[in-house]
């Protein structure tokens, strides 16, 4: 396992997914982005963390790039298998930002103590693209430029 290759691939791939949620939110409601890092920190302390100040974003923050960096263990424990069946990089990556976002939506938040946000249609889908985009490709691009061998 490329310790080096999971630490860049997390930090690319959390960095990544969290602009893009800033983007998002901010482009939908007009309101601040941080609002975000306090809704992942609400999946700790719940609604509480909504009024929360820069200790919530901090914790919002931290909690991100750690279920970032989970994921991209969980990547580079499967990527061999993923590449021996579908040896499409992109393939994989619309499959893993897919998978990811039923984990989170499936599993993840509804465990959580977060705040329930009302399910839409383009919402998911944007959601998804997201986690494709930022997550899915630059996992698949990264780890298919370090396993050439395969």
């Amino acid at each position: 396992m490329n310790s080096k290759l999971i630490v860049k691939a997390g930090l690319i791939a959390g960095a990544l997914d969290i602009i893009a949620a800033f983007l998002n939110f901010y482009f939908k409601t007009g309101k601040n982005p941080t609002i975000v890092l306090k809704y992942i920190a609400s999946a700790i302390f719940g609604k509480e963390a909504m009024t929360g100040g820069i200790e919530m974003i901090f914790t919002g923050l931290l909690l991100h790039f750690i279920i970032a960096f989970i994921f991209t263990l969980f990547f580079s424990l499967i990527y061999k298998k993923l590449w021996s069946w579908f040896q499409n990089t992109t393939l994989i990556a619309v499959l893993y930002g897919f998978f990811v976002w039923l984990v989170m939506n499936l599993a993840i938040v509804p465990l959580s103590r977060a705040l329930e946000i009302p399910f839409s249609w383009s919402g998911a889908i944007t959601n998804c693209i997201i986690l494709i985009t930022c997550i899915g490709l630059p996992l698949s691009y990264l780890f298919r430029k370090n396993n050439k061998a395969i």
